[in-house]
């Protein structure tokens, strides 16, 4: 952006520019955008932060489906219509956040580390409760080490010696995850859930179907040499129905599918396994608004079901208005725990910022 800026263009075109920066970095950019404006220049920026529209444009032009929805003028407008023109019908844009009692603690995160394959911390000290019937959001500039924290949870990456991850179950006891890799956690019966931000390469195998992908989290279970396709076709179908994927049939490639689509296969395979942790990083990115509320209304439902939901997440609206807890991470370090019903954007845009851990 400062590159684009210094060559004096007369014409901008930003895609999705505040995806990375923090609220007091976005008020800066847009003090610039506006400035430009008034010079006569000219600025177009592409979204889908409606707040952000409503701030800082003249016009909003909707594309659905690759589609003119129409052009308004932002001061004859507001997010609701917005969101109808980009849906095509009306949605209601309301998170819900019950509040669980009874709360189990489930994991226990002590000064995790990872590492990076140069060697540099990526994950750092870093530690937490993660309790039952609660959403604890992830907020941090991307890259800070969100992606890593979990996969380290799951037995993804390696984690450092001093790191330690205690699962806790009414009906598995306690375990210690840390040096255990994926398969051996799901041999032990542990109900954890794992929604990575690479839906396409590492959460669903592209070339095949809903049933196959289905199949591929139960193969081991079955006895003798041949897989039994009935019990993963009647999962199948029933994300399907219960989450409307589209798609011509249950073996239709999911990669020739839409990304809402995709994702909606992944939470809802996820689910179907009945976990009592569910990790999910970026679940929304590249979503359009009305399956990224499907979304946001699936974690919460399954939060009032008493599981632990981990929710790593870009929108700080969302965030505040989803999360019960807010982690903060700056460059692999934590920096700190607020309370989501309290916390303000400008708290989690200066701890988002804030170097050497928290106080």
């Amino acid at each position: 952006i400062v590159k684009t800026l210094y060559r004096g263009t007369e014409i901008l075109i930003l895609d999705e520019p505040t995806a990375v920066l923090t609220p007091q970095e976005t008020d800066k950019l847009f003090t610039i955008l506006k400035n430009m404006r008034e010079d006569g220049k000219a600025v177009v920026i592409i979204t889908h932060k409606l707040n952000e529209v409503m701030e800082i444009s003249d016009r909003v032009t909707v594309l659905r489906k690759g589609e003119n929805a129409g052009t308004v003028l932002t001061s004859e407008t507001n997010e609701q219509q917005l969101t109808e023109m980009m849906v095509g019908e009306k949605i209601v844009l309301d998170i819900n956040r019950d509040f669980v009692e009874n709360k189990a603690l489930r994991l226990e995160v002590k000064h995790m580390t990872v590492l990076n394959p140069d060697k540099k911390k990526v994950v750092d000290d870093i530690s937490f409760d993660l309790y039952s019937g609660e959403v604890l959001g992830i907020a941090g500039i991307s890259g800070s080490g969100q992606k890593e924290l979990l996969e380290g949870i799951m037995g993804l990456q390696h984690c450092e010696e001093g790191s330690s991850v205690i699962y806790y179950s009414t009906a598995h006891g306690t375990h210690e995850l840390v040096g255990l890799d994926t398969k051996q956690i799901i041999g032990y019966g542990l109900h954890l859930a794992f929604v990575p931000e690479d839906r396409l390469g590492m959460g669903l195998v592209g070339n095949m179907g809903i049933t196959d992908n289905v199949l591929l989290k139960r193969y081991r279970k079955g006895s003798g040499p041949f897989l039994h396709k009935q019990q993963p076709r009647q999962t199948a179908e029933k994300i399907r129905e219960e989450l409307e994927v589209v798609t011509p049939d249950l073996e239709y490639p999911v990669r020739r599918l839409s990304g809402g689509n995709v994702q909606k296969i992944l939470v809802g395979r996820e689910i179907n396994n009945k976990p009592t942790v569910l990790m999910t990083a970026y679940a929304v990115r590249g979503l359009d608004i009305n399956t990224s509320y499907t979304i946001y209304n699936i974690l919460n439902e399954q939060k009032k079901k008493g599981v632990a939901v981990i929710y790593v997440g870009e929108d700080l609206d969302v965030l505040l208005a989803l999360s019960d807890r807010i982690m903060v991470i700056c460059e692999g370090r934590m920096t700190g725990m607020l309370d989501g019903r309290t916390a303000t954007k400008e708290q989690l845009g200066y701890l988002m910022t804030k170097t050497g851990g928290a106080d």
